[in-house]
């Protein structure tokens, strides 16, 4: 796919960053992201363009915004057609120690308003930590701009001293959930091993290591025992692929 060179003219400070992001991804062949950053860019500097009075510098904004939206459009064009034949397939490699893998930061570009339905197959959401996990990732679920109405978690249930703590915390969270409109359908395997989360708008995601993949704190009062941006991570791959026809469990 052809590449994108913006002008070398100057643009506004807030958008220059964002454009430039965009630019870098779309070299990386990072499409998904890329477009992203462009239509977030564009959208900036259109507020300039409204706040502009300079007739010549109206005329180089407008052009430059048409360069953007022109490059913007033929990304998802490609996109569209990538996933309209099911060969989208993006991989992220989590390096061991890495930070910057948030639920958020690798989840978000994934979740629009369209999501309303979303299927967890994970067979680790047992221990304190991992339930924890998962209550974290059902709060950026419930969060704008998603409509999320339904979460399908199919796991494994422990068999040890730990049983009773695992079904009374999903409990409690399906209860917490119920309170804020989502409702919460629980299901046990014991012959599960996949990890896979797909949203209904055709986002399916697969992690190695399920959603376990940060390690444990150096300390309460450490940095990243609030912020998992800032957790370091275990190393692990992330798939990520799309499907108009999104499976349910």
């Amino acid at each position: 796919m052809a590449k994108f060179v913006p002008g070398s003219d100057a643009e506004p400070a807030a958008a220059v960053a964002v454009l430039r992001r965009a630019v870098q991804l779309d070299a990386e062949a990072r499409y998904q992201p890329a477009l992203v950053c462009y239509q977030e860019g564009i959208d900036l500097l259109l507020q300039v363009l409204r706040g502009t009075k300079d007739d010549t510098k109206k005329c180089n904004l407008r052009k430059k915004i048409s360069g953007y939206m022109d490059r913007a459009e033929n990304i998802k064009k490609y996109l569209d057609q990538e996933k309209e034949a099911g060969k989208y397939h993006k991989q992220i490699k989590i390096e061991e120690n890495a930070t910057g893998f948030s639920y958020e930061s690798l989840f978000q570009e994934y979740l629009n308003e369209t999501v309303t339905e979303v299927w967890i197959e994970d067979p680790y959401i047992r221990h304190t930590h991992q339930l924890y996990n998962f209550l974290r990732f059902c709060e950026l679920l419930i969060k704008r701009p998603c409509k999320v109405k339904t979460i399908h978690l199919l796991t494994s249930l422990d068999e040890g001293c730990g049983k009773q703590q695992q079904i009374s915390g999903l409990e409690e969270i399906k209860e917490s959930l119920g309170n804020h409109g989502v409702l919460l359908e629980l299901e046990y395997s014991s012959s599960l091993h996949d990890r896979e989360i797909r949203f209904d708008n055709g986002w399916m995601i697969k992690i190695g290591r399920g959603l376990d993949y940060f390690k444990k704190p150096r300390g309460r009062f450490s940095l990243g025992y609030s912020d998992f941006d800032l957790r370091p991570c275990h190393e692990t791959t992330v798939d990520i692929f799309h499907n108009k026809h999104t499976k349910k469990i």
